[in-house]
């Protein structure tokens, strides 16, 4: 019976601690979705820009989320630096803690052209020295990403 009991006792935590180490910790935001059919962004990068109004799911690196509300962030896909923005404002990511882990973002990609007035308001979301603020003259060409849905790999 001492056996039966010690056996009832260990096993619960044995299986919880095998299920720890073979889980990724995962935060969703904004619309479900999962890692499957993750699509390569260098190889299809044209494809990509070219097919604007369907949606794509790619994965890179954090590089930077607002400070203030965590309505934007910066991702690194294949040497490309994306802005990440939240469709109709509907969600928002952590504002801190999230630079260099793995983001799967799902959305609309486009090449967009930023207005100094925006960038100005980026500039200053990130806490920028007015004076830095007011070198900003010109607008910026990037690319754009307007997700539905984002996973965070912690």
């Amino acid at each position: 019976m001492k056996c039966i009991s010690i056996f009832f006792f260990v096993i619960p935590f044995l299986i919880y601690g095998q299920n720890k180490f073979n889980t990724i910790d995962l935060s969703f935001y904004g619309q479900k979705i999962d890692l499957k059919n993750i699509q390569n962004f260098k190889e299809n990068k044209i494809d990509f820009l070219e097919n604007r109004n369907e949606s794509i799911k790619i994965e890179g690196e954090i590089l930077s989320t607002c400070p203030m509300k965590g309505c934007w962030m910066k991702i690194e896909v294949d040497r490309d630096t994306l802005l990440v923005r939240f469709k109709n404002y509907g969600f928002f990511v952590p504002k801190f803690g999230s630079e260099g882990k793995s983001a799967v973002i799902n959305g609309l990609i486009s090449k967009d052209t930023i207005s100094v007035a925006q960038l100005r308001h980026y500039a200053e979301d990130a806490g920028k020295s007015s004076y830095e603020i007011s070198q900003i003259k010109k607008p910026e060409l990037t690319l754009s990403f307007l997700a539905d849905g984002v996973i965070i790999k912690n």
